[in-house]
């Protein structure tokens, strides 16, 4: 299943409590898209955010659904390790 990077931007600092994460995980599930992580920035203000879904439209449908910004999504090819090696996601 193709992997996709999601940059959000929030107005204000972003605090995810547990009852959050299970209604967007809900949301998703029934958008067929699965949440792997997410990274904060030290503001919290911007999250990038891993997931695995059929297509784009799929994350966007379920970030709105959820009232959570998409502000850009891009699909993701591989990784590449410290040592220059290349591995398909």
């Amino acid at each position: 299943m193709p992997v996709f990077m999601v940059e959000r931007h929030f107005a204000e600092q972003l605090e995810v409590a547990p009852e959050t994460a299970e209604e967007i995980n809900r949301i998703n599930d029934e958008a067929g898209v699965r949440w792997l992580s997410s990274f904060l920035s030290s503001d919290k203000r911007k999250t990038f955010c891993l997931y695995e879904a059929d297509n784009v439209d799929a994350i966007r449908a379920a970030a709105v659904r959820a009232g959570i910004p998409a502000d850009a999504i891009m699909e993701l090819s591989g990784t590449i390790a410290p040592d220059g090696t290349f591995a398909v996601m």
